[in-house]
């Protein structure tokens, strides 16, 4: 029987239809909430999702290239080069990158080395006591150089193993402080960005319409009287990320100018233009500061008259400069805007269903309610023509 009892109740579920009927209850704690729950899903869909995020808008992501041209002069006068001039195409290491930039500020230089045999510089690795000590051959990858098999003197105190390399060595030292390229804070770049959404057609470049020849030779960015200006002064970048230049140049570092182009279409073009942000890239913990900063090494090739190659060997620390470009556009399409107001609509018919709950579960008369919201009709069959 309990069987037969729990089919025919599942029958009973399966073919119930239910129509909509309409409870008009007169209460005004009740109208009072439905009301207000009515005004947030308005004032939500018409002032976030509508007015602060655009929903009636289609969107694109930006396309983005980037070109630099750095200007400066320094001047250096060091032991090993002596008094020398610094332009574009000495401190600007490679001349072209993609979306960055180096600027050497601070150099270790070995001048006058060539191909021969010296002692390695000391290390738990490298010192010795006797031959047997430095095996032939054997290369250590954080070595100098090929082992000689010979152990011998560094200093009147200290013996290492012999080895063929770029002799005399480079030193292990600590970068010069204040760094031998400080003018470089003067240095001035120019960033030439240009952008496209393609879904939209659109097109620009940060050199505004507004901006000639004239005005380019001689402006420099500053958010409060140049804020188009797309040449930067280097110590101005560094700056705005709240960092120093004459610290950060000792050891080097990465330096990440931001340009944001968040474009609204249905708007003039005009108002499509770039904002510029600048923050360091690279960990500066200074509970975490092993290997700090940004630092390589490269080297300058010579041959002497009688034939023999020479190299003056530079480790070079600077600021590496990286151009970031992030954007998004915006123009009104009917298919979000549909899709949004649908949405909305499902909202508000949540409300009454949010209400019907409350009425039913929470207020003093809800068996009443019940009664007078649901009816239940039997079976009473479909008319047939001749009825009709």
């Amino acid at each position: 029987m309990s069987e037969k009892g729990c089919c025919d109740s599942l029958c009973e579920c399966f073919f119930d239809y239910y129509t909509s009927k309409i409870l008009v209850i007169r209460s005004k704690k009740v109208g009072t909430l439905n009301r207000f729950t009515q005004a947030l899903v308005i004032a939500y869909v018409i002032g976030y999702v509508c007015v602060l995020k655009k929903g009636y808008q289609d969107t694109d992501t930006v396309l983005s290239s980037v070109t630099t041209k750095v200007k400066g002069i320094a001047l250096t006068n060091t032991t090993e080069l002596g008094e020398r001039i610094w332009d574009v195409a000495d401190y600007i290491i490679p001349p072209q990158e993609d979306g960055s930039f180096f600027v050497l500020t601070n150099m270790i230089i070995t001048p006058n080395q060539t191909q021969s045999k010296c002692a390695e510089n000391p290390t738990p690795a490298s010192i010795c006591t006797f031959h047997r000590d430095c095996k032939r051959g054997f290369t250590d990858a954080r070595g100098d150089g090929v082992r000689t098999g010979r152990c011998v003197h560094y200093n009147d105190t200290v013996k290492t193993c012999e080895v063929l390399s770029w002799c005399p060595l480079e030193k292990i030292v600590e970068p010069p402080n204040p760094p031998l390229l400080a003018d470089a804070e003067n240095f001035t770049v120019l960033i030439k960005n240009n952008i496209r959404y393609p879904k939209f057609n659109f097109n620009k470049r940060n050199i505004l319409p507004n901006i000639n020849s004239s005005y380019l030779t001689q402006c420099v960015f500053s958010h409060k009287t140049d804020p188009d200006c797309p040449i930067f002064r280097l110590k101005d970048i560094v700056e705005e990320a709240e960092e120093d230049f004459q610290t950060m140049a000792v050891h080097g570092g990465v330096m990440g100018v931001q340009i944001r182009w968040d474009c609204d279409l249905d708007m003039p073009q005009s108002w499509c233009v770039p904002r510029y942000t600048f923050r360091r890239l690279d960990n500066k913990d200074p509970e975490n500061n092993v290997a700090p900063g940004y630092n390589f090494r490269f080297a300058k090739y010579y041959k002497d008259r009688d034939g023999t190659e020479t190299r003056t060997l530079i480790k070079g620390y600077g600021i590496r400069f990286d151009v970031l470009v992030f954007g998004q556009a915006g123009k009104f399409n009917i298919i979000p805007t549909l899709l949004n107001i649908g949405a909305g609509l499902a909202l508000l018919g949540l409300v009454n269903v949010i209400c019907d709950w409350i009425v039913l579960t929470l207020m003093t008369r809800k068996q009443h309610y019940k009664e007078q919201k649901y009816t239940y009709v039997d079976d009473f069959g479909l008319l047939s023509n001749e009825e009709t």
